[in-house]
């Protein structure tokens, strides 16, 4: 017995998973299309936040660098996007900003931790914080974002039966873009010159600096190219998903984005499944809170996604290893 439970690895859990997630997926459509349809789509929008900001810590960590700083980024990102965008009265200026914010933040980060050797932990803390303080302190009631994102349905895709009005409708630009921005950065990270490199990076900078590759280029570009997808995160939720700025909007999502980054083994796609995932265990709580269950108190329905999420990763996570020198500096004369 002991033999065959240490045999049911990984793979079988994610096996085992995605069928009992069809098989209840084809079951709730038969019971109430509807509903079921409804539910999906809202743990699309859920999840593409977590989806897209788990790409900033593979951005990050495939090339050496822990950022627990995702939170602050975004943080910096949604407060600098939405007020440009009150006060210019245009949300694209705004959404522009915000990742220009991202940018910046992320550049700040990298300069602490890849050029002056900072521990990584403490200089993402440092983001966190100074976000959190820097953003209530200028947070003023009253702005407004000027109009919405138009609404979108992929031709062809969401006429498909049973997937289509779910997935591929009523979709904002932005989360439209994140569909195709996962994919391509899976394809860019295993299938390029780009990601070879900075794979290589993250697993051994010394045997990339000997050939040729430069190390701390190669990482400070990363983690801006991570500030840039944590700044649409930012913008995103603010401009598109929830429509205001509050304080601490985030509620942990850059932490929440980082252990779904581990459930996915620090591939885009698993890390997007997963994303998707605890967002339908989100949507799915908020059903349960719609259809008023008064015989179960609402803060035991709100934590349903984290519970979830705990239980899957305690299940399925097994023995993950990160990228080798994820943590650690580079110096060029040690290696």
């Amino acid at each position: 017995m002991l033999n065959t439970i240490k045999s049911f690895n990984f793979k079988s859990w994610k096996f085992l998973l995605s069928v009992a997630t069809v098989a209840l997926w084809i079951y709730c459509y038969s019971a109430n299309m509807d509903i079921t349809n409804s539910v999906v789509a809202s743990g699309m929008r859920f999840g593409m936040p977590l989806a897209l900001a788990s790409m900033v810590g593979i951005m990050c960590e495939r090339s050496g660098v822990i950022n627990i700083g995702i939170e602050g980024t975004m943080l910096l990102s949604g407060f600098t996007g939405f007020y440009v965008a009150s006060y210019s009265k245009n949300i694209v200026i705004g959404l522009v900003i915000a990742i220009l914010t991202g940018v910046l933040t992320s550049f700040v980060h990298a300069m602490m931790t890849i050029k002056w050797g900072m521990d990584q932990i403490i200089a993402g803390t440092i983001i966190n914080i100074l976000a959190s303080g820097l953003t209530s302190f200028l947070y003023r009631e009253g702005s407004t974002v000027p109009n919405t994102w138009p609404i979108f349905d992929i031709p062809v895709l969401s006429k498909i039966p049973l997937l289509g009005a779910s997935l591929f409708s009523q979709l904002g630009p932005i989360q439209l873009f994140g569909m195709f921005l996962i994919p391509a950065i899976w394809v860019m990270m295993n299938k390029t010159r780009w990601g070879l490199r900075t794979r290589s990076v993250g697993e051994n900078p010394g045997a990339a600096d000997t050939a040729g590759i430069n190390v701390i280029r190669m990482r400070m570009t990363n983690v801006m190219i991570g500030g840039a997808i944590g700044g649409l995160v930012g913008g995103f939720i603010c401009l598109e998903l929830v429509g205001s700025f509050s304080k601490d909007f985030t509620a942990g999502t850059g932490f929440t984005a980082l252990a779904l980054m581990i459930f996915g083994r620090w591939n885009p796609l698993g890390a997007f499944a997963a994303a998707i995932l605890f967002g339908l265990a989100q949507a799915l709580a908020t059903q349960l809170q719609i259809f008023g269950v008064n015989n179960v108190p609402n803060q035991f329905i709100t934590i349903l996604p984290y519970v979830f999420t705990i239980l899957v990763l305690a299940f399925s996570a097994g023995k993950v290893r990160p990228p080798a020198a994820a943590g650690k500096p580079y110096e060029k004369e040690q290696s």
